[in-house]
């Protein structure tokens, strides 16, 4: 491993951000932190994917690659999220989640 970072540390942060990222997702009501939630979510699972690709297959690739096509998809669900928010507010005047309930179009 890394000099002086252990599997377990790495493991901490990453527990971390993804429960941080589950608050976030299950507490906000603005459409933008719920997205940043999301994001948070999907890189802890990066972090993941690379620490135990170094660790258990220190000479293989693998979890590099999932990691990218993570970031692939978050990059494009990203794009997809903030269009449907961009719309959501022009025809709402406000990106607050209790009002996209109500949406009849």
């Amino acid at each position: 491993m890394i000099e002086g970072i252990e599997v377990f540390d790495v493991l901490v942060v990453s527990t971390a951000m993804f429960f941080i990222g589950i608050y976030g997702f299950m507490v906000r009501k603005n459409l933008i932190t719920i997205l940043m939630s999301v994001e948070l979510i999907l890189n802890a699972v990066n972090i993941n994917f690379v620490i135990f690709n170094k660790y258990l297959y220190p000479d293989m690739l693998q979890g590099y690659i999932f990691s990218l096509f993570v970031t692939g998809i978050a990059a494009a669900e990203a794009a997809v999220a903030i269009a449907i928010i961009l719309n959501v507010y022009r025809h709402m005047k406000g990106i607050d989640v209790e009002q996209v309930d109500t949406m009849k179009y």
